[in-house]
């Protein structure tokens, strides 16, 4: 098989750099480990920044989300019980749309199932070859057999765990991380929000978020130690330690139901540079993680697509490399603000085992200074709502 992108893993990245790369004729072809349905399983982040949301309407695939997205003017943040608002629209004039992840995949694979795109499902074994040279290979299994492609580039969509950042020669990659000494118990019901807006709860139990999907889809997380079980935590005890750690408005608003989903997730910074080894470039988790703190992951991944795509257009249209020499510095500029965005919310909302009563001293100031500090607020609001690309 012969195409001019292979991208490995049909993630919302992968997918969304193929239409893209298709809106501007460029051929491509997506490989994919797991089956459609497997997928389209994945419960994963559902804030967007507007930058994303721009990306996605510019792609095709946005008229879906215009329709059933709930846009948000700001969020809250509540300490003691107390909860405090900081208000997007009015600190910079942009706001942030709820939408899932798990939705926004579905789009990209209906929109490319309808332009007759190549995806390759249930590809097993995949391996990189000669991305060092003009013409690139990737080998692969598909129902026993051996199948090859070759191509111009190779875009590594695959995630954290995925072969493309494993197939960078020894040495030439350099990984900087942090693990968190605890993780997120997630819970996704069918009940209405407890808020029109998220919630983030600092409390001496732990932290709490309060999500949702939709107006009658609700997702909500405790910090948890990593050494607990989802058998630990049935649905009861969930809803009772939830309650806990929310005001009281929210202890009387929230609905509580049978969970349909229950998943717990371990929190790490992650970054991997650089981004690019020759013809093979990796975009999204296959390069950095953030903690969920500030809903960075998936718009991280987008604005990722945002400069590979824009990279490859340019090469194509005006035989030019210009931009996928910059690749990796421009996408590594963004993710280390995003990074240190992310690090400084987890660290501010979340109490941590070994904390000194210094620490926690110090981290009510901080969060007073953001609620009292036009400054303050306004750079909180400024990287939530998205940095410029």
């Amino acid at each position: 098989m012969r195409t001019q992108v292979a991208i490995v893993g049909a993630g919302p990245s992968g997918l969304l750099l193929g239409q893209i790369l298709h809106n501007h004729g460029i051929d491509n072809v997506v490989l994919e480990r797991q089956t459609a349905d497997h997928v389209l399983s994945r419960i994963r982040a559902g804030v967007l920044e507007q930058g994303s949301v721009d990306v996605l309407d510019a792609a095709g695939v946005g008229a879906r989300m215009r329709d059933e997205a709930l846009v948000h003017d700001g969020t809250q943040i509540c300490v003691r019980g107390v909860r405090h608002r900081v208000d997007f629209r009015a600190l910079t004039g942009k706001t942030v749309t709820v939408y899932g992840q798990t939705e926004i995949t579905r789009d990209l694979m209906a929109a490319r199932a309808a332009a007759g795109m190549k995806t390759v499902y249930e590809a097993q074994d995949v391996r990189l070859h000669d991305f060092d040279r003009a013409k690139p290979l990737v080998r692969y299994r598909k129902d026993g057999r051996e199948a090859e492609i070759e191509c111009d580039f190779i875009a590594g969509c695959d995630g954290f765990h995925g072969v493309s950042r494993k197939s960078a020669p020894p040495g030439a990659v350099r990984t900087y991380e942090r693990v968190y000494p605890f993780g997120w118990l997630g819970v996704m019901s069918d009940t209405p929000p407890v808020s029109e807006e998220l919630i983030y709860t600092r409390h001496e139990n732990g932290f709490a978020l309060c999500s949702m999907r939709s107006r009658t889809r609700s997702r909500y997380y405790l910090q948890v130690s990593l050494a607990e079980s989802l058998e630990e935590w049935p649905d009861e005890r969930f809803w009772h330690e939830l309650k806990l750690r929310l005001d009281a408005k929210a202890q009387a608003d929230l609905v509580t139901g049978p969970s349909i989903e229950k998943s717990i997730a371990p929190l790490r910074s992650f970054v991997a540079e650089p981004m690019r080894f020759g013809r093979l470039f990796l975009a999204g988790d296959a390069a950095h993680i953030v903690p969920p703190t500030g809903a960075k992951g998936l718009n991280l991944a987008v604005s990722d697509v945002f400069y590979l795509s824009s990279g490859l257009v340019e090469f194509y249209r005006d035989k030019s490399s210009s931009g996928l020499n910059r690749y990796s510095d421009r996408a590594l500029a963004r993710v280390w603000k995003a990074e240190r965005f992310s690090w400084w919310m987890t660290i501010m909302l979340h109490p941590f085992p070994d904390a000194s009563g210094f620490d926690e001293k110090v981290l009510l100031a901080e969060l007073d200074y953001v609620f009292n500090s036009h400054a303050a607020s306004t750079a909180l609001a400024e990287n939530y709502v998205g940095l410029p690309y």
